[in-house]
């Protein structure tokens, strides 16, 4: 089993070694053996951990839901019904999102379409 200290972690997943330490408070990362040094020793889990976290950032879990998840692992369960509960929840969030911007991107279009008149005392009569 390989042995990884923070900094090595850190330069590998591009990640300040804070995150790393965060992580480890938040209780999604084990907290790591440490050395005569007092230097903490990750292992290949928590490698994998780290490696699994970053993705789930990257496709929109917030750290609640991979915590979530990574402890339904840790009692043996499968995971992935939950996650495709999640998945689903924000697939909606993604298409309400959408929909408000489409609304705001034409009532921004109206407001280009307004003659622009700035000699009244408003700040700009365009917002107002």
């Amino acid at each position: 089993m390989k042995r990884y200290f923070i900094g090595d972690l850190s330069k590998k997943f591009n990640i300040n070694p804070r995150t790393i330490r965060f992580y480890e408070f938040i209780g999604i990362l084990p907290e790591p053996a440490r050395g005569e040094n007092g230097y903490r020793i990750y292992n290949d889990k928590s490698f994998e951990r780290i490696d699994f976290i970053i993705k789930a950032k990257s496709q929109g879990f917030k750290l609640n839901e991979i915590k979530e998840i990574i402890n339904l692992y840790d009692e043996g369960r499968k995971p992935c019904t939950y996650t495709k509960s999640l998945i689903n929840n924000k697939i909606k969030e993604i298409e309400l999102k959408i929909n408000n911007l489409k609304e705001l991107k034409t009532k921004l279009e109206e407001r280009l379409k307004q003659k622009t008149d700035d000699s009244g005392s408003s700040i700009c009569p365009i917002i107002d």
